[in-house]
């Protein structure tokens, strides 16, 4: 079950929402629980147990941890066993075939491939239960005494599957003392159709041109390399609105129920640098990777040389994080070139403007590589799109049908995908607040236009519209 999906939008989320508010307040975060869990177990049940085990080792580690935690040393080393317990689980789902895959080709061993399925969301769900127990170790939150409690945590279904990657320091109060008001419903209610519209209109429509567009590539010569940047740039700005556009119905949906997550996207097509970039791009995960994996190895506050081995295992393991696939690893590796030489030789923040301009281009053009390697099913598929778009394949740059044809079933969608990733809304909002009557006419405006905007992604997936969900690496 996907958020946008008819069956979660029409009949999952209202009963839920019903039963929700209909509820004594001590029962709430118990309905909210089993809706979690009949969200996960929808597709593949059995998926449940690996979950529920994961909440189990962790509620028990982090009480032994709590209990013995003037004995510095054994809590450590309860720490210890309980990361290694988590990323065992981790490693043999998500990794186990992608090693013996590796072994086979380097050593040139015949160990049998497992074909193990994929828990969704294994990554995003291990590294809040691994955060939780990280902070009872450290004191930064109290210990969780009821493992229900805990299991609404890590279960709870608006950022089950898709992120932002919550930390229970950032909701330990909301689990027992939150208010629900109309206001904050509405808001929340404004947020989830945002973010639906998001991924039905805009992300769905651009994956279609840049799944046409890869199916092209497998033969790069013939490719126009106009047709090879208009896919490139289409599936950008789809993970832009697919990934935000789950974060945003994930704040929305927490924003329902009385929850308040952060910000997991602020613009981040607008960066002027590549650290920027990834300050704006999926925060919680950027957060995450500061502050349990890149502090602790000493972050900037220590040599040169171990600063740069801090950021090359941040960004190797962040590539890793998405997904078993040396493509991932490039990608992962490829942003630790780009922070290397932003950190160490350009140095953009004390440069001239036109340099500082000149590097926040050459950002959003890496970055916008940096997918098309994300995308390919292989590192040399991806090279082979990249060099094709430079034109190395093919230099034939006219205006062919193709190009006409994708510009004319797809343009809108283009072009409203390059508005929206600016903040044109915000600015927007702020000159109307400057005049009362733009103000009152707003109110009735915006709440139509809301309306108009969800019949029509509605629409699409009446119709059966392309509808990719692209989180099963997660």
């Amino acid at each position: 079950m996907v958020f946008s999906s008819l069956l979660f939008t029409f009949f999952f989320l209202p009963a839920v929402i019903l039963v929700y508010f209909l509820a004594k307040d001590k029962y709430r975060n118990y309905i909210l629980l089993a809706a979690s869990l009949i969200f996960y177990g929808y597709g593949e049940p059995k998926f449940i147990f690996i979950m529920i085990v994961s909440i189990i080792i962790n509620f028990g580690f982090a009480l032994a941890i709590d209990k013995i935690k003037f004995s510095c040393g054994k809590a450590k080393l309860l720490l210890v066993l309980d990361m290694a317990v988590n990323l065992g689980i981790l490693f043999v789902f998500k990794y186990l075939d992608f090693a013996i895959s590796v072994t086979n080709q380097v050593a040139g061993t015949r160990f049998h491939i497992k074909n193990i399925a994929l828990p969704i969301g294994i990554s995003f769900f291990t590294f809040q239960a691994l955060s939780y127990v990280i902070d009872v170790y450290r004191g930064q939150v109290d210990v969780q005494k009821n493992p229900l409690l805990l299991a609404l945590y890590i279960s709870f279904f608006p950022q089950l599957i898709a992120g932002p990657i919550v930390r229970y320091k950032m909701i330990e109060q909301q689990i027992t003392m939150r208010k629900c008001t109309l206001d904050k419903f509405a808001e929340g209610g404004r947020r989830f159709l945002l973010g639906f519209c998001k991924k039905v209109i805009l992300s769905n429509n651009l994956s279609i041109v840049a799944v046409k567009v890869w199916a092209m590539a497998e033969t790069i010569t013939n490719v126009n390399p106009i047709i090879l940047w208009i896919g490139s740039i289409c599936y950008s700005l789809q993970i832009f609105y697919d990934f935000s556009g789950y974060s945003d119905m994930a704040i929305g949906l927490g924003k329902i129920f009385g929850f308040e997550f952060e910000e997991n996207f602020n613009y981040p097509y607008i960066a002027k640098s590549v650290t920027e970039f990834w300050r704006r791009w999926h925060i919680s995960l950027g957060q995450w990777f500061r502050d349990y994996v890149y502090i602790p190895l000493g972050g900037s506050r220590v040599s040169i040389l171990r600063h740069i081995l801090n950021l090359f295992v941040v960004w190797f393991l962040t590539g890793l994080w998405h997904g078993a696939s040396w493509s991932f690893i490039a990608w992962g590796l490829g942003y630790f070139v780009l922070l290397f030489i932003e950190k160490f030789i350009v140095k953009p923040s004390k440069r001239n403007c036109v340099l500082r301009i000149l590097w926040q281009v050459f950002t959003l053009i890496s970055v916008n590589f940096g997918w098309v390697i994300f995308n390919s099913v292989g590192i040399s598929m991806g090279l082979r799109f990249c060099f094709g778009m430079l034109g190395y394949y093919n230099t034939s740059w006219g205006i062919d049908s193709n190009v006409i044809y994708f510009l004319r079933e797809y343009g809108a969608y283009m072009l409203m995908g390059i508005i929206f990733a600016m903040p044109v809304a915000g600015m927007l909002s702020v000159q109307i607040e400057r005049f009362e009557v733009l103000k009152k006419m707003k109110e009735i405006v915006l709440p139509v236009g809301y309306g108009i905007i969800f019949l029509w992604a509605v629409s699409f997936l009446i119709l059966g519209m392309h509808n990719p969900f692209i989180y099963f690496n997660f």
